[in-house]
């Protein structure tokens, strides 16, 4: 299937980038959202480069304010009858450096803020505007799967992963009547600055395979947590 309208979070770098680019070569006209547009250089280079088809607007997922200031000023941008048929929460935070006997609340707190209770609120905020049959991408992790646990690391970011998967479930429920299919998504371990340039996949290799399993996506899907290749990953 084609998106007509999309919207990317976290789109000044890495993957959410890469969505960006990718979609504007698909057709689609893109909103891309990040805290600051200011210094989203390459953004606002592809908006130079795409007149009318790429919006660069700020976002800070991790706050409802800026939410609720986003999808007031989204039907502005959209058109009267324009409606969202991809929402990519892609925004996240990884907090590196953690260990057992020195973990702390701030980075719990933020890492939930951000990765979990962001993207839930912000679908909530976007709901209306979200067309009949959309596509809700929320850009999660393996890492925030408990059956495929084999270490202590990251705990921040791996529960606040698998609080995301829990919304996702939730949010497939919320708006199934509308036929929206909401599922979560493992991109790979992909060289970006949260990856590291020892991953293994590129950006654009994972992007790609992201937004083909999106397009393959069938309404009995919803709910679901899959990777960047389509294939089933366990809870």
């Amino acid at each position: 299937m084609s998106f007509r309208h999309a919207l990317v979070t976290g789109a000044n770098r890495g993957l959410g980038l890469e969505f960006v680019r990718q979609l504007l070569a698909a057709g689609s006209h893109v909103v891309a959202t990040c805290r600051h547009p200011g210094r989203a250089t390459a953004l606002n280079t592809l908006a130079g480069e795409h007149p009318g088809r790429l919006h660069v607007l700020p976002l800070d997922v991790a706050t409802p304010k800026s939410q609720d200031e986003l999808a007031r000023e989204l039907p502005l941008v959209l058109g009267e009858d324009g409606r969202l048929d991809l929402l990519v929460n892609n925004a996240g935070v990884l907090h590196s450096g953690e260990r057992f006997g020195r973990l702390g609340l701030a980075n719990l707190e933020d890492s939930f803020r951000t990765n979990a209770a962001g993207p839930l609120l912000l679908v909530q905020a976007l709901a209306p505007l979200l067309a009949g049959g959309a596509r809700v991408a929320n850009l999660s992790s393996e890492l925030g799967s408990i059956g495929a646990t084999s270490r202590f690391g990251t705990p921040s970011y791996n529960m606040s992963k698998a609080a995301q998967n829990m919304a996702t479930a939730l949010l497939a429920h919320a708006l199934r009547e509308r036929g929206i299919v909401v599922v979560a998504l493992h991109p790979g371990w992909v060289r970006t600055d949260m990856g590291g340039e020892g991953a293994s996949l590129a950006p654009a290799e994972s992007a790609a395979g992201l937004l083909r399993a999106i397009a393959g996506l069938a309404p009995d899907d919803s709910g679901r947590f899959l990777d960047w290749r389509g294939r089933p990953l366990p809870w």
